[in-house]
């Protein structure tokens, strides 16, 4: 198990049933084996149950509430605009091409979208039209079509 969180629990002020449950189940922020305390990856062999957080078992009968999916949205979209706004570009954009940056993030991580040189090349020069086109021409394309035609129409048009 991994080290409490108390130091943030100290922060929100814990009650002594949180600050117990906490103790006894550690804070893992990655998916861990719950009778091994291994983490799990891909091709892992799961013993007990997919676990995360304080004791949050991910598989039937856990798994996470609607309030909490629509939580883990709204903060990973955060992230994603934070580092979406540090491609240089992404300030010169009109609300619907950030956007797009946004998405692009969301799915694939900053590095992912930093690995489109010609399509931020192109959106540096204003060639919406070539970026588009970067965006066609991409794995993202094959990978999720729809998607990816509907961040090329945006980028291109400059309308959500």
């Amino acid at each position: 198990m991994s080290s409490p969180s108390l130091q943030c629990m100290a922060a929100v002020q814990a009650d002594p049933l949180t600050t117990r449950i906490d103790l006894d189940e550690g804070e893992r922020l990655t998916v861990y084996d719950d009778a091994t305390g291994k983490p799990i990856g891909p091709g892992s062999h799961v013993i007990g149950n997919p676990t995360i957080g304080v004791g949050t078992l991910l598989c039937t009968p856990g798994g996470i509430t609607h309030a909490e999916s629509l939580m883990l949205l709204a903060n990973r979209i955060a992230l994603a605009r934070r580092q979406a706004a540090s491609i240089p570009v992404f300030q010169k954009l009109n609300d619907a091409r950030q956007g797009v940056i946004v998405e692009m993030v969301f799915q694939l991580g900053l590095d992912g979208v930093l690995k489109f040189d010609h399509t931020l090349a192109a959106l540096e020069a204003g060639d919406f039209a070539a970026a588009a086109q970067g965006i066609r021409s991409s794995h993202l394309t094959q990978q999720t079509p729809a998607r990816a035609e509907r961040y090329a129409q945006i980028i291109e048009s400059g309308k959500a």
